[in-house]
């Protein structure tokens, strides 16, 4: 660990927290985290962080963190055990399962947490060489409608869309609260610079008076899941009216005349009637919309996990592209990825790899948590027998957990890597610990900027805790044990040394290409070839980096003009080398490239850089929205399970000592509907769905709309309590024992998280 400002005891690193990463400085005592403030150096963040941030050392220190391996005994209860007796037996008893049923038989459930992908990125090597297709993520349970949308109108489903909100005049906020959430970089102070600008607006679409809504200049509070009825109806305006962008439309896209065909029987009035909103106020929106000089529309999970949600994502972009702003400062844009976190899986490929039981394919190379119980809890000779859980925690942040729950005790094997001993880890066979985000070399893959995206490539700021390894590091290993990889590379590793102190000479290149030749069957593993070789020759311990050499020559190979637009200069191969060397040495974070808005239509992946508009398999969907069905009589609540809130983070915060407020994780309610219940703020109650029910504590709140309920995501973990002996207390909801697998989206399987039904009863109503 290198000290990087010798006039400040305080560390460089990020936040760890949202897909932002916010820039921030550490002073550590200790091995603890102590204060923590905004890095101003930071070219992305620029000394912004919000509340959260400054709790830190609870993700870092607390009772729950893993110190050493642990397997299993048969009553149940864990023992100690050596890294090499672990090592050694998850590696024979993955080989068992791998020889006897196959490759299918083996999935791996993880991808990172939202900072922790650079250790990640070489379960692709341990993924490539068991011969597993089956990566199950937390992108696949939010993301893959909006993925699968984009395949259809970009021509890849790696193509991603983001909203350039410092410079639009006109921003649809639809199913998200970037005062909370952030979502893009300095989200509070963004929003206050917009709020102050007379000629700027911001429209919020959200059925709950949010933070952000409070700040908008029009806040359209709808009925919960009536979004897709809302943009179709703006749609149907913009179009019935003539008002969208027929030159850009002409030039840049297809399909239009089937999209105007469908719009123009969209019946506007009655679509909007059924949102609870004013038709005139709907309908002026849509125009002003069409009308801005920049206009963008930037969406989140409040759409993307609630019903139509894959109808949803097209609608929305629809929105951006039939108006023409698209590909043009102050609108939406495609962007470059540094690290490929996103990938392309051809649904139209005859032969693409679909899961054994429930037969689904892949969306962007990820496969649904949704369906991940029904491929483990049968009796099909095909199912998946053992599972890796990294950095992930499916039992709580899954839905269904009583259905995760059943699965994982039909596995014959289930290794868990953790830095905490989480729900999953407490059912798992092996329990091996990893580092901290914070002792370790890591990075963030969240590059979601346009025009100019940032990466930052951090640094161990605490001394390792315990007997902990990085994640790739425990990969390699279990691919050595299996006989899957060599031990080592003498040669090429010298080799490494040499070229990091000479790059010119291109020697290491030379010599892996050779190498690969010699023995193909590595280049499957070749981030983890990197990381033996290229790696173990780096200074300051920083091997886990040894994958952005590759990186950084791939990326310079596709987008040169921009990487030189950030300073850089040099042949294809020596810009590669200096971005590399550059991202090694700013701490601080850096710009990596530096687009022109015209760039953008090199982005998109069609054959004639043509947007198709058109998307055949959706029109169902979208025609049969003037027949939806009311509430069930015995549920007559909706509640959007998993709110962001001021002091609720995911499962990261294995501890309750961290929240300043809302210690519960309340359900919030609506004073009238607590009224007709007979509730009171602070009571307990019971919220029922069809699939389970739990306890909660009642929080009167008209931010609500009547009808509408939420809860927080993050919480329900179990956690030693230190003001007693020793005693195990639950935190809150565990709100994934109401949600249902079988509630999701037909396409991507994504989960109405935001739309479950519920009964809410007092706890003296005998309903406990």
């Amino acid at each position: 660990m290198t000290k990087i400002d010798n006039e400040t005891p305080s560390w460089p690193t990020a936040c760890i927290l949202c897909s932002i990463n916010c820039g921030i400085r550490v002073e550590v005592d200790g091995g603890q985290l102590k204060k923590i403030k905004g890095d101003r150096e930071n070219p992305k963040s620029k000394g912004y962080i919000c509340q959260k941030a400054a709790r830190l050392n609870y993700y870092q220190s607390h009772s729950g963190r893993l110190a050493q391996p642990l397997s299993k005994k048969e009553d149940g209860g864990f023992r100690k055990i050596s890294w090499d007796d672990a090592i050694s037996e998850v590696a024979d008893k993955l080989a068992h399962i791998h020889n006897s049923y196959g490759s299918h038989s083996i999935a791996y459930y993880g991808g990172g947490g939202q900072g922790n992908h650079l250790c990640q990125i070489y379960s692709s090597s341990l993924r490539s060489s068991l011969g597993t297709p089956y990566l199950y993520t937390a992108l696949a349970q939010e993301k893959t409608g909006d993925f699968w949308v984009n395949g259809k109108l970009f021509g890849k489903q790696s193509c991603h869309v983001t909203e350039d909100i410092d410079h639009a005049d006109y921003i649809l906020f639809i199913g998200t609260n970037p005062y909370q959430s952030h979502g893009f970089p300095r989200a509070r102070r963004v929003l206050d610079e917009i709020v102050k600008a007379p000629d700027r607006t911001i429209v919020v679409i959200d059925p709950v008076v949010t933070e952000t809504a409070k700040k908008a200049d029009i806040h359209l509070q709808l009925k919960p899941g009536t979004d897709a009825l809302l943009m179709s109806a703006m749609l149907g305006t913009i179009i019935q009216e003539g008002l969208e962008d027929r030159e850009f439309i002409e030039e840049h896209t297809e399909g239009f005349d089937e999209i105007k065909a469908l719009f123009n029987t969209i019946p506007i009035k009655e679509y909007i009637d059924k949102t609870g909103l004013d038709q005139n106020t709907v309908q002026k929106i849509a125009r002003d919309f069409a009308s801005a000089e920049k206009a963008c529309v930037r969406v989140d999970l409040g759409i993307q996990q609630s019903i139509h949600s894959t109808l949803n994502s097209w609608l929305e972009k629809l929105l951006f592209l039939v108006t023409g702003n698209f590909a043009i400062k102050g609108g939406n844009n495609l962007h470059t990825q540094f690290v490929p976190i996103v990938g392309h899986s051809d649904d139209s490929n005859k032969s693409r790899i679909t899961t054994k039981v429930t037969g689904m394919s892949a969306i962007s190379h990820f496969f649904p948590p949704n369906i991940l119980p029904a491929e483990i809890d049968t009796d099909h000779p095909d199912r998946v027998r053992a599972l890796i859980v990294d950095s992930a925690n499916p039992i709580l942040t899954a839905a269904d957990s009583n259905a995760y729950i059943n699965a994982f005790k039909k596995l014959e094997l289930l290794v868990v890597i953790d830095v905490a001993n989480t729900e999953t880890a407490k059912l798992a066979h092996y329990i091996l610990p990893a580092q901290s985000q914070f002792e370790k070399w890591e990075a963030s893959f969240f590059t979601l900027d346009f025009p100019t995206n940032y990466f930052q490539l951090r640094a161990p700021i605490v001394e390792q805790g315990g007997s902990t390894l990085s994640e790739p590091e425990i990969y390699r290993r279990i691919l050595v044990a299996m006989g899957l990889f060599p031990k080592s590379f003498p040669i090429l590793q010298r080799i490494a040394g040499i070229h990091l102190r000479y790059p010119q000479l291109f020697l290491f290149p030379l010599f892996l290409f050779g190498y690969l030749a010699l023995f193909p069957k590595y280049k499957k593993s070749l981030l983890m070839v990197l990381y033996a070789t290229i790696g173990k020759a780096m200074h300051d311990g920083a091997q886990n980096a040894a994958a952005l050499w590759g990186v950084a020559h791939l990326y310079a190979k596709k987008y040169r003009s921009a990487i030189k637009r950030t300073g850089l200069t040099g042949n294809r191969f020596m810009l590669g080398e200096r971005l590399f060397k550059r991202i090694i040495e700013r701490r601080s974070g850096m710009e990596i490239s530096a687009h022109k808005y015209e760039e953008v239509w090199g982005l998109v992946r069609t054959p004639n850089k043509k947007i198709i508009l058109n998307i055949s398999e959706l029109h169902s969907d979208l025609q049969g929205l003037a027949n939806e069905s009311n509430l069930d009589e015995g549920y007559p609540f909706i509640l959007a399970a998993g709110e962001r809130r001021a002091y609720n983070a995911n499962q990261i915060y294995r501890t309750p000592d961290w929240r300043k407020k809302d210690l519960d994780g309340a359900l919030r309610i609506h004073p009238d509907d607590a009224a007709k219940i007979g509730v009171e703020s602070n009571d307990p109650a019971l919220c029922k769905s069809a699939n389970g029910e739990i306890k909660v504590i009642i929080q009167i709140d008209r931010a609500m709309q009547p009808g509408f309920v939420s809860l927080p995501h993050g919480y329900g973990f179990e956690y030693t309590d230190s003001s007693t002996s020793s005693h195990i207390k639950q935190n809150g909801p565990k709100i994934n024992m109401l949600t249902d697998s079988d509630h999701c989206d037909p396409i991507s399987k994504t989960p109405y998280h935001k739309y479950v039904p519920v009964h809410i009863y007092p706890c003296d109503s005998g309903k406990v």
